[in-house]
């Protein structure tokens, strides 16, 4: 039974331009099938051809050999070639949906069949298809042929089938433009596409080998003469030029660059062989084992696919492909990735157990080797149990004869590349049975300081397999850890976070143990002297006992951050000075001291406290500092002793540089005492003619304070006292006039302009109980002052208007 057929030929229209015509139509041929088909049938030759050509150059000119999709589901099947006068001549088959070709031959294998017609015959005769079968291959086709097309073509083999593999898994992706001078050449492209596409791909590939116009076609390949050749850059297109130079770059596609060595290699056999072994589509594992056991070289991507694919299914090979895989992979090779390590690794633990050490054990001695010299630090090694049975010792002996010196010279030098690489080289170093013991106290105090310095590098499996596979590393490494903690316990506390420790065991380790508590603690969001509490419990050791604990507590608590004078005073209360000067906490406590502000009551009790509790410990100048918060409470107290200006200067020169907050408190306790109604007036004496400007600054800030000014309004014999101090001593010196002037004129006057006339009274009879009747005539001459100078500013003040 033939297909049907039509032919599709040019003719001349009345306005000189050729029109295509239906010379010979099948009558199962529906009509949208035929109107959909002439636009596909049309053919337009090259720019340039002459209208009358000799019959060599006609059969010269490009033919347009295309297998198209129809809306209807079905296809065509076409061969257009160029006739006289600038016609040209289309003979198709057309497949109604869901019929193959028979025999399921791929549609490109008819390019050269015997049975595609040229010019329309008088009556329909066999269809191409059909009677490829009696009339043997296609020409150009043979696999010699093919072979050789495809070493001619290596450069751009891997790129072209890559983009093929892409099309034909995505209909949207942009077709791919191959640019050749001869249009059996595209064929021989789209042959040795579908060769390597999986069997439901090839048969729906849909191409062209010619054509003047790729954007308005819908084939997924097509043909193009060079000078109708697409920009490269243009995004609508995939082109690849033959005829123009050689691509640089590395095709990023496994199954691409496989299955073009194996077409270079001239054994396309192996496609089938590929095709019967499990896996997904495209998948490049089936092509790259088959490959690799017909002695085809590959590149690293290429053998990482062969053994992940085995690795999955190591029941897929027989024991002679297995071992073929193994010679592969084992053969000497500069091109190693990591990927091709890993991959390795997850077949060598698929088939420990299940192949003997004469096919675990070189793998396993390559990837100690790659682990070892090839710079991947997550390389994992090996089990041990790859290198059983005789041949496995053999080259575990092997190993240790080659690198074994180089570990442990590593190892003793430190290990630039931090955690993962010591982790790798100690496991190593224990696989291979190398003794280190007498560097092992050197490598886990790095590894410690490691961890310690980058949390995040503790954060692998590989450290934790350590410390399960190796009992003496995970003693000496948490000890370490443990020792290093209360020095850095905001770092060990990160670590822990990351890193799940497995510190569970019989080791006291109280500061891991007091780190891992701290997150949950502070969550729980208790005031931080409740959390010390907390992880100090976490410890299983009293501060008393273990004072360090005090120290990693308070670091994990208040880190950078310096405690609250409360919080430091109920630190020094609750423990011991001893167990603070053991810990070294007692900085911190000095620290809060230094670092209250003015105003909180408990800093000069702190100091009272740090100076009794640590005489030794404290130097010179932060004794100075304590003392000065001291003297501010003793003088609120009331227990300060003689010569209170004189005592703040003396200490303040020992102090120096001292704290300006430590400052704020003396000179403000200072102020508060001279600012008081009972103070001695020998005190402000020496105060006022002291000259100290800061002192003298203080002061007067402190005048200007809500309770002063509030005192003064309430209370008329403190006001009478504040005019009488700040109304003398005019020869004290500048910082003191300027002073004592502005207090006068900024805070006593408004205070007391507010008063009321009886107020005023009592406040004038206090001037002169305390002074005398020239002082008395003092304060009414300086109240009445400003408003003299306001109505002097204001008559001044409307001249200039006028003026």
């Amino acid at each position: 039974m033939s297909l049907p057929q039509l032919h599709y030929t040019s003719v001349t229209s009345g306005d000189g331009e050729p029109a295509g015509r239906f010379t010979s139509v099948d009558p199962a041929i529906p009509g949208p099938v035929r109107a959909e088909a002439a636009p596909v049938l049309s053919y337009e030759a090259p720019e340039g051809t002459p209208q009358q050509l000799g019959d060599a150059r006609l059969r010269a000119l490009p033919v347009a050999f295309g297998f198209a999709l129809l809306s209807d589901g079905s296809h065509l099947l076409s061969r257009t070639v160029a006739a006289g006068a600038g016609g040209f001549h289309a003979h198709a088959v057309h497949l109604p949906p869901g019929t193959p070709i028979p025999g399921r031959v791929l549609p490109v294998a008819a390019w050269g069949a015997a049975g595609w017609l040229s010019t329309t015959p008088d009556r329909m005769r066999p269809d191409p298809l059909t009677s490829m079968s009696a009339q043997g291959p296609s020409r150009g086709l043979t696999r010699e042929s093919l072979g050789d097309f495809a070493v001619s073509r290596g450069p751009w083999l891997a790129a072209v089938l890559s983009d093929l593999r892409r099309v034909s898994e995505d209909p949207s992706a942009p077709p791919v433009v191959l640019v050749e001078r001869h249009s059996a050449d595209v064929a021989r492209w789209v042959a040795l596409a579908t060769a390597v596409l999986p069997r439901e791909h090839a048969e729906r590939l849909t191409f062209t080998t010619y054509t003047r116009h790729p954007g308005r076609t819908a084939y997924q390949v097509v043909g193009v003469l060079p000078e109708d050749a697409p920009d490269a850059r243009d995004p609508r297109f995939r082109v690849h030029a033959a005829s123009g130079p050689r691509p640089s770059g590395v095709v990023d596609d496994a199954w691409a660059a496989t299955a073009a060595r194996i077409w270079r290699s001239r054994v396309p056999e192996l496609f089938r062989e590929a095709a019967a072994l499990p896996g997904e589509p495209f998948s490049a594992g089936p092509l790259a084992v088959t490959a690799l056991g017909a002695g085809i070289a590959l590149g690293s991507d290429e053998r990482a696919a062969a053994a992940g694919w085995a690795a999955e299914r190591p029941y897929a090979l027989d024991e002679k492909g297995i071992r073929q895989l193994a010679d592969a992979l084992t053969a000497p090779a500069d091109d190693r990735t990591a990927a091709e390590c890993a991959a390795a690794l997850r077949l060598l633990t698929a088939l420990d157990g299940r192949s003997p050490a004469s096919v675990t054990a070189p793998l396993a001695a390559l990837l100690v080797t790659q682990a070892v010299r090839g710079g991947d630090v997550t390389l994992e090694p090996p089990a041990r149990s790859a290198f059983e049975e005789p041949a496995g010792e053999r080259a575990l002996a092997a190993l240790v004869e080659e690198l074994g010196d180089e570990l442990l010279a590593e190892l003793t030098a430190g290990v630039p590349r931090g955690v993962a690489r010591t982790v790798q080289l100690l496991r190593i170093v224990r696989l291979l049975g190398v003794d280190c013991a007498e560097l092992l106290p050197d490598v886990v105090v790095r590894l410690a300081r490691a961890l310690l310095d980058d949390p995040e590098a503790g954060a692998c499996r590989a450290l934790l397999d350590l410390m399960d596979e190796q009992f003496d590393v995970r003693t000496a490494l948490l000890d370490e850890l443990d020792r290093l903690a209360p020095d850095h316990p905001e770092g060990t506390e990160r670590l822990l976070i990351r890193v799940a420790l497995p510190f569970t065991g019989t080791q006291a380790l109280p500061h891991l143990r007091m780190c891992a508590e701290a997150p949950g603690a502070k969550a729980r969001g208790a005031d931080r002297v409740g959390v010390l509490h907390m992880v100090l419990r976490a410890a299983g050791m009293s501060p008393f006992a273990e004072p360090l604990v005090l120290r990693t507590a308070v670091g994990l608590v208040w880190g950078e951050d310096t405690p609250t004078a409360d919080e430091a005073r109920s630190l020094l209360g609750e423990t011991t000075s001893d167990a603070h000067r053991t810990a070294g906490t007692w900085k911190t406590l000095v620290d809060a001291a230094l670092a209250a502000p003015y105003g909180d009551e408990d800093a000069p009790e702190l100091a009272h406290d740090l100076l009794r509790g640590f005489p030794q410990e404290i130097g010179t100048r932060v004794r100075a500092c304590l003392t000065l918060l001291e003297f501010a409470r003793d003088m609120r107290s009331g227990t300060p002793e003689p010569g209170w200006a004189d005592r703040v200067r003396e200490l303040r020169a020992r102090a120096e540089p001292a704290e300006s907050l430590v400052l704020e408190h003396a000179y403000g306790a200072l102020a508060e005492g001279l600012l008081a109604p009972d103070r001695p007036e020998a005190e402000l004496y020496a105060f006022v003619h002291s000259g100290d400007e800061a002192l003298i600054t203080a002061y007067g800030r402190a005048a200007r304070r809500a309770a002063v000014v509030a005192l003064l309004r309430a209370d008329p014999e403190y006001a009478a006292d504040c005019f009488t101090v700040w109304n003398a001593h005019p020869h004290a010196g500048g910082d003191w006039t300027r002073t004592r002037t502005a207090l006068l004129e900024e805070v006593l006057r408004p205070a007391v302009r507010g008063l009321s006339a009886e107020e005023l009274a009592a406040v004038e009879r206090a001037v002169e109980r305390d002074g005398s009747s020239r002082t008395l005539e003092a304060f009414r001459t300086w109240n009445r002052q400003p408003r003299a100078i306001g109505r002097l500013g204001r008559r001044i003040v409307g001249r200039v208007r006028r003026g």
